[in-house]
């Protein structure tokens, strides 16, 4: 007799969003992808970025290899019953107290939030003093 697939609905997939717990829906199934996070070539974040939502478009988008498409049969938990995924993605906050560690690039991230403004303001009065002192 053979096995009767899962049918997961969406709100227990999105609940599923953080490194250490992580699924995702694409094409209709949903993924396990949490003992994968460290080895994903595009990194935690990228993965992270597509709960909560059909991830489909994100997959395909990248042009994953026929490789990658077979590995993903080894995280299958089940199938998406789509009457419950919403149209629109609706924003589901990670759970309280689990971070994932800063990356290099969070850091990257954050000096650029500080510096970039400053650079401008910079930018900004070494224009105004060069423009001052032509009309002078």
């Amino acid at each position: 007799m053979a096995e009767e697939k899962k049918v997961l609905k969406f709100d227990e997939v999105a609940k599923h969003n953080v490194a250490k717990d992580c699924w995702l829906i694409i094409s209709n199934k949903v993924y396990d992808l949490t003992p994968f996070m460290d080895e994903h070539p595009g990194g935690d974040e990228v993965l992270l970025a597509a709960t909560g939502k059909d991830a489909t478009n994100d997959f395909e988008d990248v042009g994953h290899s026929n490789s990658a498409r077979e590995m993903m049969a080894q995280y299958y938990v089940g199938d998406i019953d789509e009457s419950t995924v919403p149209v629109k993605r609706t924003y589901i906050p990670p759970v309280q107290g689990v971070k994932s560690p800063n990356t290099g690039s969070d850091i990257v991230v954050k000096i650029l939030q500080f510096a970039v403004p400053i650079l401008i303001l910079g930018l900004a009065f070494a224009v105004r003093h060069f423009t001052k002192s032509k009309d002078q």
